[in-house]
């Protein structure tokens, strides 16, 4: 998966936003709450992604080959691909998609109301 492929999937998730925070890290909210990053900055690395995974999601996925616990968010349950070709397409955007679901149960009811996710 390109940035550009990863931007436009967060995308088409209800209630997202992306900012460009960090140098030029791709960061997607919802609700004002981060739950997929791509980043990459020195010269001639490819993307990385991040994204917040539940607790035994986190225990599988650092176990695989590629995945490691994501800098600076590990302790929040968060796993980077250090190599994109640790899990398809496919695979990613079902991550993509349970990142999004634990992040908008964190939101407070009203929250979830008033971005149209009840």
């Amino acid at each position: 998966m390109t940035r550009d492929e990863f931007d436009q999937f967060c995308a088409g998730l209800p209630a997202t936003t992306n900012v460009i925070q960090w140098g030029n890290a791709s960061v997607w909210k919802v609700g004002g709450k981060i739950f997929a990053i791509c980043s990459g900055w020195g010269a001639g690395e490819g993307p990385k992604f991040s994204f917040k995974v539940s607790d035994m999601g986190f225990e599988v996925l650092t176990d695989m080959p590629g995945i490691i616990p994501a800098p600076y968010l590990a302790r929040a349950k968060w796993v980077q691909l250090e190599d994109v070709a640790a899990m398809s397409d496919a695979e990613l955007q079902k991550h993509i998609v349970a990142a999004h679901e634990i992040i908008v149960g964190k939101l407070t009811k009203a929250k979830r109301a008033e971005l149209g996710l009840c």
